[in-house]
């Protein structure tokens, strides 16, 4: 498990940071001699993922256990979150904007055919922090997607994932587009 540490000014500096983007992702803070830099903040809502709120929430909680250079957050009432996270009866995708900001959609049709809702809550946000699509795959690779097959619950990112992600995040600034543009990821 990851464990973020921010010390006296450092800490300052985030939150003052954070709140003067109104709780929009902010570019993470260098490393000092204080410490390591701080996290890029994204939010999400789940307020709209219905039965599948808190697979979203465990979907985030894995990332935020994975990964040092952002974490996900449900946005704080009164503010516009970087992620939405809605349940539709399609197939699970993700629309990314711009690296940290985009929407996510947790379809019923796969897990009515029997795909874990925790994978696939981690697998599409995985979309919003950047990582594509990687299938065929593993089920020890998360975003091999529903290439695993049915049989495959694991939520976690692989190592190669994680390195991607902390690349993506590490120092990378608010609202830098994804590699390959805005696109829809239909998993």
């Amino acid at each position: 498990m990851h464990v973020r540490m921010l010390t006296g000014g450092l800490a300052a500096a985030c939150l003052v940071s954070v709140s003067l983007t109104g709780g929009q992702a902010a570019a993470a803070t260098p490393a000092t001699a204080d410490g390591p830099a701080a996290a890029r903040v994204v939010t999400y809502d789940a307020s709209g993922a219905a039965e599948f709120k808190s697979a979203v929430n465990r979907g985030a909680a894995i990332w935020n256990e994975s990964v040092d250079a952002v974490e996900l957050r449900p946005v704080a009432a009164g503010q516009r979150a970087n992620i939405r996270v809605l349940a539709d009866n399609g197939w699970p995708r993700a629309l990314p904007t711009t690296l940290g900001n985009g929407t996510v959609y947790i379809g019923r049709q796969a897990v009515d055919q029997g795909y874990d809702t925790i994978r696939i809550s981690a697998h599409e946000l995985g979309h919003i922090l950047g990582l594509p699509d990687r299938k065929p795959g593993p089920c020890s690779s998360l975003m091999s997607g529903s290439s695993a097959g049915t049989s495959c619950t694991n939520p976690y990112p692989n190592a190669a994932e994680k390195a991607e992600v902390e690349g993506n995040f590490g120092g990378a600034p608010a609202g830098r587009a994804p590699v390959a543009g805005t696109r829809v990821i239909v998993d």
